[in-house]
């Protein structure tokens, strides 16, 4: 239950704290006085999207504070304990809105967001605004109505999940068939080039180790001549025959020379040494570089294959297998893609059979809702003077979707007789506004804790109707609190407490004030309500008559 509420520097306010009571609170004054504004610094403070621009002309920032009871049972709590936020039996939210347009929350001193302020006020207040009835000429609106009274948050969850399940599986489906009817399209394309990367069967670095040889091959045909020459000169033929010759006459002579020569003759036996070792590094080379003339003819056919393939596929050469794997994957999806394409079909199936069934388990709920919402509606139309009007609630086909494949439409017969129709069609403004009435309260009332405001509900009706409607807002507040902001006597006189919004002009300033009023001042003011400016004895005898009940 709310029990106050402080204003500092709002739109037209400076400086405002009301007190609050259970049962039918009502708020009165001329139209411009400023009711409206009290009701958007109230949804401020509790999160709500409205005016851009709030704060008081010349002030550095607006301020709301309200405060409610919360007893232990109170839904609000929930969202108070996923926020991490401590409360025992009062909760404070405080709201600030700066020149700047920044606003900062805080819940019992703990900062919050407007998310948490939102979602906390949805437990708190319901506030039905005077153009609310415009929403029940909409169809479209009132599927979402009736789930609100049916409570389907599980159903409509399951619904959800089974509709993006299936659309899910579509897409797949969707998918598939067009990878497919691509990879059909080249399938004759496929199965040549993997025929063809297969013959050839190139392997990794395959390229590179061809071309070495190739050099290799190519450079014997360039020196080979003169490394077998070299080969030649370096034999008994030359110099080996020569340092043979030349040892063996050294040898003859030392011994004549009495050691002369032996230093000639060591170094001489180390350079054949060095010599024997050059002939066969030569020799070795010259095997190296014979080879096939064929070999090299085979080697450069292969090599040129691999390279004109990997031209032809766009890929390096040593990439070709890799190349060939891809393409034959593309191949065995080919060739597995009826055996894929028939599991994906099965899954569609599946998938649109739970959906049938969470949708026919949500349209379920929302037919036998339906009847309890129209029996509900009989019950609150008597009260307000409709007891003739029949309600109905007509369910549907619609196109399935991520909410079902329920239409739903309220058609109403406001007499005996009459066919059934839209509510738009068949009901005058003021009945709107009691069907208005009649649905909120069918809604609201399994909802425990709830502060109901009314904005004007009572538009478009007068006398003996007014009084009905503003009985009804009575009877509703005995089991808990409303406020009513209302220009008709009938309802306001009805109120258990009762503020008057006025506007005054200070300082050359305009500024609203919201003051309770005591008995007599109910009086005058219920009077003004009937007459107008000029408040007549007559007025005040009225007025006294409708607070007598």
């Amino acid at each position: 239950m709310l029990r106050g509420l402080q204003i500092r520097d709002m739109l037209l306010i400076d400086r405002l704290e009301l007190d609050f009571q259970p049962g039918l609170n009502v708020l009165t004054g001329e139209t411009g006085a400023g009711k409206s504004i009290l009701l958007d610094s109230l949804g401020f403070v509790l999160g709500w999207r409205g005016r851009a621009e709030l704060v008081r002309q010349g002030a550095e920032r607006g301020e709301v504070i309200a405060w409610f009871d919360l007893p232990p049972d109170h839904p609000g709590r929930a969202v108070l304990d996923e926020a991490g936020v401590e409360i025992e039996d009062e909760l404070i939210l405080r709201r600030v809105n700066a020149t700047d347009g920044r606003k900062t929350a805080w819940v019992n001193d703990r900062r919050v967001s407007g998310d948490v302020l939102r979602r906390l006020s949805e437990t708190l207040v319901e506030l039905h605004g005077q153009h609310d009835d415009r929403g029940l000429l909409d169809p479209k609106g009132h599927r979402a109505l009736l789930d609100a009274f049916a409570e389907t948050g599980a159903e409509r969850e399951a619904v959800r999940r089974a509709w993006t399940a299936r659309a899910r599986a579509e897409r797949d489906l969707a998918s598939a068939r067009g990878a497919l009817e691509a990879l059909a399209a080249e399938e004759e394309y496929l199965r040549h080039a993997v025929a063809e990367l297969d013959a050839l069967d190139p392997q990794p670095g395959e390229d590179e180790a061809l071309d070495v040889q190739r050099r290799r091959m190519q450079a014997a045909e360039r020196v080979g001549e003169d490394i077998t020459r070299a080969h030649a000169a370096l034999g008994l033929e030359g110099a080996e025959g020569m340092l043979i010759d030349a040892a063996r006459r050294l040898d003859a002579a030392a011994a004549e020379v009495e050691g002369a020569l032996d230093a000639a003759i060591e170094a001489l036996g180390r350079a054949m040494n060095e010599l024997a070792e050059s002939e066969q590094g030569v020799a070795t080379a010259l095997e190296g570089l014979d080879f096939d003339p064929f070999e090299l003819e085979r080697i450069e056919e292969r090599l040129f294959a691999i390279r004109g393939l990997a031209r032809k596929y766009e890929v390096l050469p040593d990439a070709l297998g890799e190349h060939a794997e891809t393409l034959r994957g593309r191949l065995e999806a080919l060739d597995a893609g009826a055996g894929d394409i028939a599991q994906l079909e099965a899954a569609v199936r599946a998938a649109a059979e739970d959906y049938d069934a969470a949708a026919e388990a949500l349209g379920a709920k929302r037919r036998e809702a339906a009847g309890r919402l129209d029996v509900a509606m009989a019950a609150e139309l008597g009260p307000l003077k409709m007891e003739r009007a029949v309600f109905v609630t007509e369910i549907g086909e619609a196109q399935a979707g991520p909410d079902g494949r329920d239409h739903v439409e309220f058609t109403v017969a406001t007499n005996p007789g009459a066919p059934a129709g839209p509510l738009g069609r068949i009901a005058s403004g003021g009945e709107l506004s009691r069907f208005l009435l009649a649905l909120k309260v069918s809604l609201t009332q399994a909802t425990p804790g709830l502060t109901l405001i009314f904005d004007e509900i009572d538009r478009g009706v007068g006398g003996a109707t007014a009084n009905a409607v503003g009985r009804r807002l009575s009877a509703l507040a005995e089991g808990a609190q409303v406020l009513v902001v209302t220009h008709s006597p009938q309802v306001a006189a009805l109120g258990a407490h009762h503020w008057r919004v006025a506007k005054s002009v200070r300082e050359g300033m305009t500024l609203s004030d919201v003051a309770p009023l005591g008995p007599q001042e109910r009086i005058d003011e219920i009077a003004r309500m009937l007459a107008g400016d000029t408040i007549t004895e007559e007025a005040r005898g009225a007025a006294r008559a409708l607070l007598a009940g």
